[in-house]
């Protein structure tokens, strides 16, 4: 069935111009084919004539078959003063051999005469003969309208001429561009209504995020007669970036009730959003709508209490919709229904009538007003619940002493840790170097255990954060350790809190090493 919103994924170009984002052709390939599965549209690999990464790009990626998307190669109008076949750019974007092409072209008048420094009708004729010639050689042609909305605020006669110049030479799609982010979401409707009440061709919509609205103003277009909506996998973009595609697929589907990619796709979403993140190496926003860990997140316990009752009393969608779930936390404002649904999670048989929920709660609440944090920090939480339910719970080993040293030869610095470990009757005396105190301690500690527990060589530390809690202190300050680790299987995070900073990290490793060896 024909979707009645197009979805135009830029994450690959206008994405890519993002701070800190750097994709290698590998990584380029890797998620267009990941687009395409998920059922985008339309899937920009780059622009051809900007650099040799975008034409190696091209070239490998002709050579494979997309199912769902089409790919676009992007490019801008010819020159002025140069006919469009004796354009170096124009004819590159024939040789990408996409079957559309996407060019850009300018609305305002102001960047004809300040940026182009040619005549309106020159800038007129640039965006006529290049379409043209791009539909001449069998392309399906998308034309971006920079600027489109600044430019029509300052000349609205200009910035149609200019859509009109598009449509008439053939363009399949006249895409308005918001390119500054400046404009609110009632400027972006009306705009966009008058345009396509102009237009004969289809009108598409591209936003940036610099006010803060790019996604809003993707679906004020829309609602306006918009059905063709440009941006990028977490709003990676420019400045600020671009309209966040992640948020505008299920707001489209759920909230508009329009259609767009498959349904069947809605529920891989997050993992969308999760495996671009992994691609471009950067740690994903738990605060991201819909995806994110934090967006069916709950902690006071009044709103946990209903959401164990009714979820939707507290939650605008089931969150497996988007391949998400709910999660609740643990902290100082928990409430019993926080700890029995986190109990549950973590797949301990829990309800409100367990007699030893109240001094559970009672616990969580005095640790956290000494300093422990437990939202992320599964691993401990799970200790602790595991120890109040099972008074015959003993710790499978226990840290008899420990020692860690620093020493300076000529060439370098080296840190010593030594750990005295006790399992039943057995003793363990281990030394180990690190690069740190921590990471030291860290292998002395594994070494210990791992002749008792082999299935602890596959335990990893995977991150490590350091918070100081009352810094009024100075260097005597409490501080809070948060590892995560994991066996290759699963992930967990632990918790610990000393004055000493080594005394937090030991025991967010013990907790780290013990939470690996319970059964579940």
């Amino acid at each position: 069935m024909k979707p009645q919103v197009e979805i135009y994924d830029t994450t690959l170009r206008d994405g890519s111009q993002g701070e800190g984002i750097n994709f290698s052709v590998a990584d380029k390939l890797r998620i267009a084919e990941k687009l395409d599965a998920f059922g985008v549209h339309y899937i920009e690999g780059g622009w051809p004539g900007s650099n040799p990464k975008d034409i190696e790009f091209f070239a490998l990626a002709k050579k494979r078959k997309f199912k769902n998307a089409r790919l676009a190669a992007f490019g801008s109008t010819r020159k002025k003063g140069v006919p469009v076949e004796q354009d170096d750019q124009v004819r590159l974007l024939i040789e990408a051999e996409t079957p559309v092409v996407t060019i850009y072209g300018k609305t305002s008048m102001l960047h004809v005469k300040e940026v182009l420094r040619c005549t309106p009708e020159e800038n007129l004729a640039m965006i006529g003969d290049t379409v043209k010639f791009l539909k001449d050689h069998g392309k399906f042609v998308i034309y971006d309208c920079e600027h489109a909305f600044d430019g029509y605020k300052l000349d609205a006669d200009y910035a149609l001429a200019t859509w009109q110049a598009a449509e008439k030479a053939g363009a399949d799609f006249v895409v308005l561009c918001d390119t500054n982010g400046g404009c609110l979401p009632n400027e972006i409707a009306a705009i966009t209504r008058i345009a396509v009440g102009k237009l004969n061709c289809k009108v598409g919509i591209h936003t940036h995020d610099d006010s803060g609205v790019g996604v809003a103003n993707a679906l004020a277009a829309i609602d306006a007669g918009a059905v063709h909506v440009q941006g990028t996998v977490n709003g990676y973009g420019e400045r600020t970036g671009n309209c966040n595609i992640i948020s505008t697929i299920p707001l489209i589907h759920f909230k508009m009730k329009k259609s767009c990619v498959p349904t069947k796709s809605l529920a891989k979403l997050k993992e969308l959003s999760l495996f671009v993140d992994e691609v471009a190496n950067i740690r994903h926003n738990p605060r991201l709508p819909w995806v994110g860990a934090a967006a069916f997140a709950h902690k006071g316990g009044t709103h946990v209490n209903a959401v164990q009752k009714l979820a939707s009393s507290y939650e605008h969608i089931n969150p497996e919709l988007v391949g998400n779930q709910r999660n609740i936390l643990i902290s100082d404002l928990a409430g019993r229904s926080n700890i029995v649904m986190k109990a549950q999670s973590l797949g301990f048989k829990l309800t409100n009538e367990t007699p030893e929920l109240k001094a559970i709660l009672e616990t969580i609440k005095q640790r956290e007003h000494d300093g422990y944090e437990f939202e992320a920090a599964e691993g401990s939480m799970s200790l602790l619940i595991r120890a109040a339910l099972d008074q015959k719970f003993t710790p499978r080993f226990v840290i008899e002493t420990y020692h860690v040293s620093m020493r300076r030869d000529v060439k370098e610095s080296v840190c010593e840790a030594t750990v005295k470990v006790r399992v039943g009757d057995k003793i363990s005396h281990t030394v180990a170097d690190g690069d740190g105190p921590v990471n030291a301690l860290d292998a002395a500690l594994r070494r210990a255990l791992v002749e008792f527990f082999p299935k602890l060589k596959t335990v990893v530390l995977t991150d490590y954060k350091v918070r100081i809690i009352n810094g009024k202190t100075g260097t005597a300050a409490k501080t809070r350790v948060l590892i995560t680790s994991t066996n290759g299987l699963r992930e967990w995070g632990t918790v610990g809190v000393s004055e000493n900073i080594i005394e937090a990290s030991l025991e967010a490793l013990v907790d780290s090493m013990e939470f690996a060896l319970l059964k579940k």
